[in-house]
């Protein structure tokens, strides 16, 4: 299992997450259609935790299920948490100034996904892709 760790800060690393999801979705073997898939839950996930949670990181590993490849993601942050983690999954809801679909659109383009947040403690989104 190889892993990197990638600091988001600014706008450039939110571009430079995406580009390194791209690099291992291809070097695992995703169809173009799950890269896309992936790359895009990536950019919103690395967006948020930009905007709301105030910057943080996130580690990208390659992870295996038996003969199974996948691609996992875990970004955290240390910002103000999410109050209420179910209503904010659901399509539509945002405290911002988007289309509400970031958590919940992520969550339908990867095969896994979980979320873990605490006001005050900050919150961690886990994605994961697999082949196949």
């Amino acid at each position: 299992m190889a892993s990197e760790t990638l600091s988001i800060r600014t706008s450039d690393d939110v571009v430079r997450v995406r580009q390194a999801v791209r690099s291992v979705a291809v070097k695992i073997g995703l169809t173009l259609v799950d890269q896309t898939k992936v790359i895009t839950a990536a950019s919103e996930i690395a967006r948020n935790t930009l905007e709301y949670g105030g910057g943080g990181s996130v580690v990208v590993e390659t992870v295996t299920n038996g003969a199974r490849a996948g691609l996992r993601l875990v970004f955290e942050d240390r910002g103000p948490g999410i109050p209420d983690v179910e209503r904010a999954l659901v399509d539509g809801y945002t405290t911002g100034n988007g289309l509400g679909l970031g958590l919940s659109g992520a969550r339908r383009l990867c095969n896994e996904f979980d979320i873990w947040s605490q006001p005050g403690a900050g919150t961690r989104v886990t994605l994961t892709k697999w082949k196949g």
